[in-house]
């Protein structure tokens, strides 16, 4: 039973507090919305749940930030840290090493894909992004290919907030106080089948169209200039875009002919979120690079790092030569202990083998509310969906930018949170409402979820 009371009244203890709001700069959020309303404060987290500060109980129905994979709670990943930074709390990994780096480092090569054995420890997924860009120049400058510096990523997909990293993402209302940003990132089809221009009953075709839309796009820029593709294996912004049939093994043949990179963007994908350890493993395919964080520690302590294969490093290993790009926090032995910790926890209860075995109960529960009018799409794999919202489901007809407005930062974010859940309503493409749970998540939490969305979706509806 959650009980909304306040644990305390800071007011009967004579403390005047200050509001968040007075010197917290909350990231991606319209201050001016709580000028004269209260933040919502979470304090507590257990299992799939969160506690605000009164007391009120919410489902964590996007895993913090697509990164709580092993849930809320989890005290031997807090412990972990705590025995890490009493034995060593800092040291950088620049010209020296530590042992929690040094063996995360070996577990990650050897849960990997193929050969990619090289891992670059960043503190998050731009730090990731920015790397894998970095790298992809730096080794063709090293390997006598010095113009290949252009990077191919989709329309509406998200790859961080860095000067490099949001040149790659694909959301032009994210960049334009941030113009000009870095040149040479350029922008192709993405796999919405339910948008698809083409091809839109024939998921095959139109996966072999949208891998070719890379190709064309190659060619136009030159081959001797492009040096890597970024993509998402499945693509978070525009609202969980899977791969059709057949796309991933098609783009690897195009990069391999015209001597391109594939870099597998698993920010999100990874560590379990799509049932297995690696996106690319799902898919089956071979990546030359994968850049990665969240999950990678389920939150407990930040940590991303880009993974890249064996030929990559090739150039660094002369004498005299060396990547000179580094971060501070990068390999950090806290973060580094507690990745280890958070995938011994992954292995032992089988959090991979849990998303397989529930992934179609949970496709299940959220495909019930496709009898509601305001449903048009719901689409996803794993433990990842996305729930597009319409205006008209015959037509597939959706809403402008003031309806969206309405319906989105109006309504739906505000109605989904006071009805206890806690989950993600974007319009960075068409309006969509995103679910990503922790992976310890089941039936009973799937039909709270779908029970939710349900009511508060009827009654948007009702709004339009």
């Amino acid at each position: 039973m959650c009980d909304n009371r306040r644990d305390r009244d800071d007011d009967s203890l004579g403390l005047t507090m200050a509001k968040p709001t007075d010197h917290l700069w909350m990231h991606f959020t319209r201050m001016s919305s709580f000028r004269d309303g209260e933040v919502p404060t979470i304090v507590r987290g257990e299992g799939c749940y969160v506690w605000d500060s009164h007391g009120r109980r919410y489902l964590d129905g996007i895993a913090g930030l697509f990164t709580v994979n092993a849930g809320h709670g989890r005290t031997e990943l807090a412990e972990a840290a705590a025995k890490q930074a009493a034995e060593l709390a800092y040291f950088p990994v620049w010209g020296v090493a530590h042992p929690a780096a040094i063996e995360l480092s070996e577990r990650i090569a050897g849960l990997t894909p193929g050969d990619l054995n090289r891992v670059f420890f960043t503190t998050g997924g731009s730090e990731a992004v920015e790397t894998a860009w970095k790298l992809a120049r730096a080794y063709f400058r090293k390997t006598g290919k010095p113009a290949k510096h252009k990077v191919i990523s989709r329309y509406l997909a998200y790859h961080g907030t860095t000067m490099g990293a949001l040149s790659i993402t694909g959301l032009p209302a994210l960049k334009t106080d941030f113009e000009p940003l870095v040149a040479g990132a350029i922008k192709t089809a993405n796999t919405n089948i339910y948008r698809a221009p083409v091809h839109g009953d024939d998921p095959a075709a139109f996966g072999e169209w949208a891998a070719d839309e890379i190709a064309r796009a190659i060619e136009r820029e030159g081959p001797d200039t492009v040096a890597a593709v970024f993509l998402e294996p499945v693509q978070n912004a525009g609202g969980c875009f899977p791969p059709p049939p057949g796309y991933f093994q098609r783009v690897r043949e195009i990069c391999d002919r015209y001597d391109v990179l594939l870099v597998s963007d698993e920010v999100i994908c990874a560590w379990g979120r799509l049932g297995d350890w690696f996106g690319a493993l799902r898919y089956g395919f071979q990546p030359d690079i994968i850049t990665t964080a969240k999950a990678l520690t389920s939150g407990y302590s930040p940590l991303g790092a880009t993974i890249a294969s064996d030929r990559l490093i090739e150039p660094f290993l002369r004498d005299g030569v060396a990547f000179l790009h580094g971060i501070t926090f990068g390999g950090h032995p806290v973060s580094s202990a507690v990745a280890l910790a958070n995938i011994d926890l992954m292995a032992r209860e089988d959090l991979n083998g849990h998303v397989r075995a529930n992934e179609a109960a949970f496709r299940a529960a959220l495909s019930k509310l496709n009898d509601l009018p305001i449903v048009g799409d719901v689409r996803g794999d794993g433990y990842f969906y996305g729930i597009e919202l319409v205006k008209d489901k015959v037509t597939r007809e959706t809403f402008d930018d003031a309806e969206s407005e309405r319906l989105l930062r109006g309504f739906l974010s505000d109605a989904l949170f006071e009805a206890g859940l806690y989950c993600r309503a974007d319009d960075r493409g068409d309006p969509v409402v995103q679910l990503a749970p922790p992976l310890t998540a089941g039936q009973a939490e799937f039909d709270e979820m779908e029970r939710i969305l349900r009511a508060v979706l009827t009654e948007a509806y009702g709004r339009i």
